[in-house]
């Protein structure tokens, strides 16, 4: 890789590493987790970041490496162990993370994690990331309508968990 193009990557991932960890711990649940699949997606648009920069659009492509990458994990873990256990939902306080200034914090993430992964996707992406519905789609690699559906789906869940419906300062809208 050329000095110049390495420079850019390495801007890239200064100006973006925290948003994109944060996006994957807010779909798996787990600080360590969402740092080993924010690596690895680093990693794979590092082999191929001269093609990355000629096609446009990084920002979209590295959240849409995270998503994969982190969906890819939960679908492994899945076999193995509980997601969404509370092992994974210590008090663990990071405080550059405007998520851990909430009081709320490990309800929201814990009901986050009752949602199959597809649909924890589509109401990070959207709500947490605040994506439209198409962008959602590209990062999902999937349709609008199934965006809108799972989307729908996870908020119906979402507002009869009994821990939310506790939370008077929490509104989950459609």
């Amino acid at each position: 890789m050329r000095p110049e193009t390495e420079q850019d990557y390495v801007e890239f991932v200064t100006h973006q590493a925290n948003a994109l960890c944060r996006t994957a711990y807010l779909l798996c649940g787990d600080w360590r987790r969402a740092e080993d699949a924010t690596q690895e997606a680093l990693i794979r648009m590092y082999r191929i970041w001269s093609r990355i920069q000629r096609k446009g659009a990084i920002g979209a492509y590295a959240r849409k490496v995270v998503v994969s990458t982190t969906l890819d994990a939960l679908r492994r873990k899945s076999s193995q162990e509980v997601v969404g256990g509370d092992e994974y939902f210590a008090n663990e306080t990071d405080r550059s993370d405007p998520l851990a200034l909430l009081e709320d914090r490990i309800v929201i993430i814990k009901a986050l994690a009752t949602l199959p992964p597809r649909q924890r996707a589509c109401v990070v992406l959207r709500y947490f990331d605040e994506l439209s519905v198409e962008e959602t789609a590209i990062a999902l690699d999937c349709r609008p309508g199934t965006v809108k559906s799972q989307t729908l789906r996870a908020l119906e869940k979402l507002r009869t968990h009994p821990a939310l419906a506790e939370l008077s300062d929490l509104v989950v809208r459609g």
